[in-house]
């Protein structure tokens, strides 16, 4: 079944008002076989109103507008479609009583304008509305169904659930969707494709899709079946995720959709019996923070340092005077001494730091806005990594601590290549690496050993 949807008004065009309704319609149809191919929003102008689910008719199975049904001069979807349609209005009594006792309950007056609302197309269902004063409308054309919808969140989805779902197979046939996320941080979305995943599109098909959805840092792959069953339908994808799994390998931190990188280096450093400090200047806190938004992470988080200021570097962290002064606090010995001191200031293992020119002023040539060194300190390796960012401030910190996190998580798991084609730059001046601690495990670590 195809399905497109229209969500009416104004304010959601001049942005007072986030379209949340398409979004959930979207993925309750789809949890339920339905296949959304388009979305409309729209004026609340009639001739607009008409057109749209004219030309939705055309070409879907089912039609769902929300909006446009309350009582004031801008809702005139009802007046609309009785145009559209070329029928009169009949009155519901029904509704008209609901909403006499809605008001009666709230102590409210009752006026002209609601009682419009007890008003309905002559050839439409009605869809009674429970939560509110809307009625939902229902109407079968030719081989397409209409359905009118409140757009008041709540309302929309008490109807939709109580009276659309339970008659969706009545109005053509269901597919079963089976999704599966694979997630990957530290490779661009055109990186990926290009490199990792050429000529993927040889395996996709009709009932195998293969979605790539970005966001800072990071790409999540939406992998879906559909078919006539779940069992068709998680066949149909089981090949795709295997090739894909087969070329990224541990660069895939995860395969659920709500894990997120921190979580998955967590779970590496308590497979390795591993803890973890923090050394932050540029980024403020943000990794400290992002770690302990998981329940449990004191598994493995030990603590941190917000080291903002020169003084503290070298007070807290025993960053060397000379340092500073020769190499500047946005450095790879800076980072390299951060990570390590707060290691050892905190009696763990693995230390990460982060220092840098956060903007959106403090740059120079050589070390413009977006120039971050994040140092790593770990049982096996000392290094540190330049990056160069944006000129946003908040983006820069939060891709520093993303880049971060995904270097320690490959490190602790020997992939060689890091996020971006960064290079480490290691320091002789450091103590040499203790190598009876060397032999980590790769396999990657079950999610059950991380415990809230």
């Amino acid at each position: 079944m195809i399905a497109h949807l229209i969500s009416i008004g104004n304010e959601l065009l001049i942005g007072d008002t986030v379209n949340t309704n398409a979004s959930w319609l979207g993925q309750f149809l789809h949890d339920r076989g339905v296949q959304v191919t388009q979305v409309h929003t729209i004026t609340d102008e009639p001739e607009q109103i008409k057109f749209t689910i004219q030309q939705a008719l055309d070409k879907a199975d089912l039609v769902i507008s929300t909006g446009g049904l309350g009582p004031t001069l801008d809702d005139v979807t009802k007046k609309s479609l009785a145009e559209l349609f070329g029928v009169g209005m009949r009155h519901e009594k029904s509704v008209e009583k609901h909403i006499k006792e809605l008001f009666h309950r709230r102590n409210l007056p009752y006026s002209k304008s609601n009682q419009a609302q007890s008003l309905i197309p002559n050839n439409a269902e009605l869809l009674f509305n429970a939560t509110g004063t809307a009625p939902g409308m229902l109407f079968t054309e030719q081989d397409s169904v209409l359905v009118v919808l409140p757009g008041v969140p709540h309302e929309m989805k008490h109807i939709m659930t109580t009276q659309v779902a339970p008659r969706l197979q009545e109005w053509g046939s269901l597919n079963i969707f089976e999704t599966r996320y694979l997630k990957v941080a530290g490779i661009g979305e055109s990186h990926l494709i290009d490199n990792w995943l050429p000529n993927i599109k040889c395996i996709l098909n009709e009932s195998i899709d293969l979605a790539f959805l970005p966001s800072k840092g990071q790409v999540c792959l939406r992998l879906t079946g559909r078919g006539q069953s779940r069992k068709e339908a998680i066949s149909r994808i089981k090949s795709l995720s295997l090739e894909i799994e087969q070329r990224l390998g541990n660069l895939i931190y995860s395969d659920e959709k709500e894990d997120t990188l921190d979580r998955a280096l967590g779970r590496i450093l308590i497979q390795n019996g591993y803890r973890l400090a923090t050394a932050e200047s540029c980024t403020g806190g943000l990794m400290g923070h992002m770690l302990t938004e998981t329940p449990g992470s004191s598994a493995y988080m030990q603590g941190g340092v917000i080291a903002y200021n020169n003084a503290i570097k070298m007070s807290q962290l025993g960053v060397d005077a000379s340092v500073l002064k020769q190499k500047g606090a946005v450095s790879a010995e800076v980072a390299l001494q951060m990570a390590k001191g707060v290691a050892q200031l905190m009696g763990v293992e693995c230390g990460i730091s982060s220092t840098g020119v956060a903007g959106p002023g403090g740059g120079s040539p050589e070390k413009p806005v977006g120039t971050v060194w994040i140092g790593f300190f770990t049982p096996t390796q000392q290094f540190a990594v330049r990056a160069e960012f944006s000129n946003s401030r908040s983006l820069n910190k939060l891709q520093s601590v993303i880049t971060g996190f995904e270097i320690l998580r490959r490190c602790l798991l020997g992939i060689d290549e890091l996020p971006y084609n960064l290079q480490r730059v290691y320091l002789d001046a450091l103590e040499p690496v203790d190598q009876a601690k060397k032999g980590l495990s790769h396999t990657l670590p079950s999610r059950d050993s991380l415990h809230s």
